[in-house]
């Protein structure tokens, strides 16, 4: 090592506070620091905020771009590093131990004012990288800024309240009163834990994203989860918003989240783009996976959800541009019998009972336990999971999808199931069952389904491309290339992203 002169970043050392608080590495933030015009770093002017610190990465990779960008306008290196630290960099910590750690990592000091910081302007501990423990504002049970649980968040003053400053308007705040920012640029959480159902989490970052918007930037940068291009918990008009915003002009995206966080892992992969407030236009997208990286200049509300692969988009296209009828008008919703996945029946069968199907495998309930869609019972239907093959709706390591799981299956009349699955159709007829069954299997169905979810969680949304066919007639993937025209790249490029079923 002494011989190499091994000198690691420490910040590509750190382990992660949380899966939803994530650390981004140096190589990471340069990436996204490279989108903003160059001559921002030999501006003295130039105003830079992290709303939400954590390492302090982007602050110090700021800082040592600005250092030497201004050596020209301010020659002496201590006044320069003095007027940088203290009038263009600013930062909010989400958390106290964040605040010690971004300091150290900006100041060299967790005090901006101790004899060992870097910067002598300061005559406070926090400098411009401050935190302060606030409460949330409960009404009825959750926050009215972030909706947070008060059962889960309401909580001893030892312990942190997770109530970020930049999102809770209602707490003052000594940079966002009169500041104007021309970079606003941050990794923010994810997520907070609402204790709902299954022990549901609502997407925080769109509540940063949408602040930091308000505050009008020249330029916004965040990376985040790409849940939000087809999915997830109170993510449908946020969607709407972001698809529609003409200003966000470079989109990075990762299909595998540890193809940006090595040893991270985040539902449906991740993404940073930048957002010009002065320039609207098409949007540079660029998607990553598999070490491939593919990009196409496109409007992003083409389609009512963000198709990830450029690849895809073609391919979509064709089969939109049919006019069929989409196969999720006869998606059931979930909880399609109104039996909760951990409901469970009798080990024997007995005089009249249904066959339930659950995660634990075969029981038998009685047909008056059914709490809705009754009509079902007496048919055939597809039964799918309510969760895709992938770990962490992740491809594999050579950059393919199984989705849908071996769980896929025909229930005849008199089968039922639970919560982990929803069901497909309602046929008399147990030839156009296996009809259906057998173009679920196809994987030009699959992929379909997998330019629709961002996640490991399928539903009745994820078919939103996925036509309906006539299923009197068997189909098979080359019936189906053939039937949307689709080339010999467009074929190979499915073939390549999807894995057999067995």
């Amino acid at each position: 090592m002494i011989t190499q002169n091994y000198n690691p970043d420490v910040l590509n050392c750190l382990a992660n506070l949380s899966s939803d608080e994530v650390f981004t590495p140096p190589a990471i933030a340069n990436q996204m620091l490279d989108l903003l015009p160059k001559e921002f770093w030999s501006n003295p002017d130039t105003k830079f905020l992290d709303p939400a610190c954590k390492s302090g990465v982007f602050l110090r990779e700021i800082a040592k771009r600005l250092m030497r960008g201004l050596v020209e306008k301010i020659p002496d290196e201590k006044e320069r590093r003095n007027h940088i630290f203290k009038e263009q960099i600013y930062g909010i910590a989400i958390t106290e131990l964040t605040s010690l750690l971004s300091r150290r990592s900006v100041y060299c000091s967790k005090k901006a004012n101790s004899k060992y910081s870097v910067c002598e302007s300061f005559d406070d501990e926090q400098g411009n990288i401050i935190y302060k423990r606030i409460q949330h504002t409960w009404v009825k049970g959750f926050c009215k800024y972030c909706g947070a649980s008060q059962k889960e968040h309401d909580r001893d003053k030892q312990l942190e309240t997770h109530a970020y400053q930049f999102i809770h308007i209602n707490n003052e705040n000594k940079f966002l009163k009169s500041m104007k920012f021309d970079v606003i640029i941050s990794n923010p959480p994810y997520q907070l834990d609402t204790a709902g159902a299954g022990r549901q989490a609502k997407p925080i970052y769109p509540l940063f994203i949408e602040q930091a918007k308000k505050l009008n930037p020249r330029y916004l940068l965040m990376i985040v989860p790409s849940r939000w291009f087809s999915g997830g918990m109170g993510l449908d008009l946020f969607r709407k918003r972001m698809l529609h915003d003409k200003h966000f002009r470079k989109i990075v995206d990762f299909a595998n989240a540890k193809d940006c966080f090595p040893d991270n892992s985040v539902s449906g992969g991740v993404n940073y783009f930048l957002w010009d407030r002065d320039n609207p236009g098409k949007c540079d997208f660029v998607n990553i996976n598999n070490g491939n990286k593919k990009n196409l200049v496109r409007d992003l509300d083409e389609f009512p959800v963000l198709i990830r692969y450029n690849d895809a988009v073609s391919i979509i296209r064709k089969v939109v541009g049919k006019g069929e009828p989409c196969l999720s008008r006869e998606v059931s919703s979930l909880t399609p019998f109104g039996l909760s996945t951990n409901y469970r029946g009798k080990e024997e069968p007995f005089k009249d009972s249904l066959t339930l199907y659950s995660s634990a495998g075969v029981s038998y309930i009685s047909p008056n336990e059914v709490a809705k869609n009754n009509k079902l019972i007496g048919c055939y239907k597809i039964m799918i999971s309510k969760t895709s093959a992938e770990h962490a709706g992740e491809p594999d390591k050579e950059g393919k999808f199984k989705f849908v799981t071996a769980s896929l299956r025909i229930l005849n009349p008199g089968e039922v199931c639970t919560h982990s699955y929803f069901v497909i159709g309602d046929y008399d007829n147990i030839d156009i069952a296996k009809n259906v069954y057998l173009y679920m299997k196809t994987k030009f169905v699959r992929f379909l389904l997998v330019q629709a979810s961002s996640s490991i969680n399928l539903s009745k949304s994820v078919f939103v491309f996925v036509p309906l066919q006539d299923f009197s007639e068997s189909w098979t993937d080359e019936k189906l290339y053939k039937k949307y025209n689709l080339t010999k790249e467009e074929i190979q490029f499915i073939e390549s992203m999807i894995r057999p079923m067995d």
